[in-house]
């Protein structure tokens, strides 16, 4: 959500799209030269009328992501991205509402629904909600996705990407918990999980793409691009230092893992969102 980091790499080829959550808003909130967004948003949101105080600040939080989209919206060839509040997650009506309201802010700063992804948990209830904001043409995103059967709930929810996390969120605010892998492609736990939802989609023939996020070094990137994802989704202090590298060769982009998925697995594929109790279960078994 940094139009300078856009900006910086932006020459011959732009980016295709790019990331948002509540923590980079935040950390975009904090920064003086983003002072005039957060008072534009807060200026737009007064006009509004009175209001409770957490309505408000949900308000001229989701005014300032719109903001912030927007100054990269000139960078891409796709999508602007916003997320719904994670405290929403488990309730699929309030999902709808919360992906609905950022989608109108975005047109209504010109930025139409077609260019507009909305970034959602991926809960057994934010996945029924994903498949009624596909029925009325809103992309979304399964982010905070861990597992084959989380990624073919958001498939079937006809998600236009999933978001297996790489390395666990928290590693970024607390980075002792973060592991380094000699060769991330094969030695890092979550390439297996991105190698088989890969495999599972081409099983299942579907249009859902993999774009894996939470990355730390630029040796992960190395490795994530061995998995052949459709996208990746970078930081800007990476892309920093990836534009300072000189070209990687062929052979650095290899990996021998082959997907874990039987054919018990592959029977159930059919029916994750029957309804969110069996996914549910399906993630949760006890």
């Amino acid at each position: 959500m940094d139009n300078e980091v856009a900006a910086r790499h932006t020459k011959d080829i732009k980016f295709c799209d790019m990331t948002s959550n509540q923590a980079i808003v935040y950390h975009e909130s904090l920064r003086t030269e983003r002072a005039h967004l957060l008072q534009a948003a807060i200026e737009a949101v007064k006009k509004q009328g009175q209001q409770n105080e957490e309505k408000f600040l949900q308000d001229v939080l989701d005014v300032f992501t719109v903001l912030l989209g927007k100054k990269v919206y000139p960078h891409l060839t796709g999508n602007v991205h916003a997320q719904t509040s994670p405290s929403t997650a488990y309730d699929t009506e309030k999902t709808v509402q919360h992906a609905r309201k950022l989608v109108s802010i975005f047109e209504a700063n010109k930025i139409p629904k077609e260019r507009v992804c909305i970034k959602i948990p991926a809960t057994p209830e934010s996945m029924v909600a994903c498949k009624v904001l596909a029925e009325m043409g809103i992309q979304t995103l399964a982010t905070t996705l861990f597992s084959v059967p989380q990624a073919i709930a958001a498939s079937q929810a006809n998600c236009t990407f999933v978001a297996p996390y790489f390395n666990e969120l928290r590693v970024h605010f607390e980075p002792s918990l973060w592991r380094d892998y000699t060769h991330p492609a094969e030695d890092h736990p979550s390439s297996q999980t991105i190698v088989s939802i890969k495999q599972a989609f081409q099983t299942l023939e579907s249009k859902t793409q993999v774009m894996p996020a939470s990355i730390v070094t630029v040796n992960e990137v190395i490795g994530l691009v061995s998995l052949k994802p459709d996208h990746l989704t970078i930081s800007g202090g990476l892309l920093d230092k990836l534009s300072q590298l000189p070209p990687e060769p062929t052979e650095s982009f290899k990996t021998s893992l082959t997907p874990v998925i039987d054919e018990a697995q592959r029977a159930e594929f059919l029916s994750f969102l029957l309804s969110a109790y069996h996914f549910t279960f399906t993630l949760y078994p006890f």
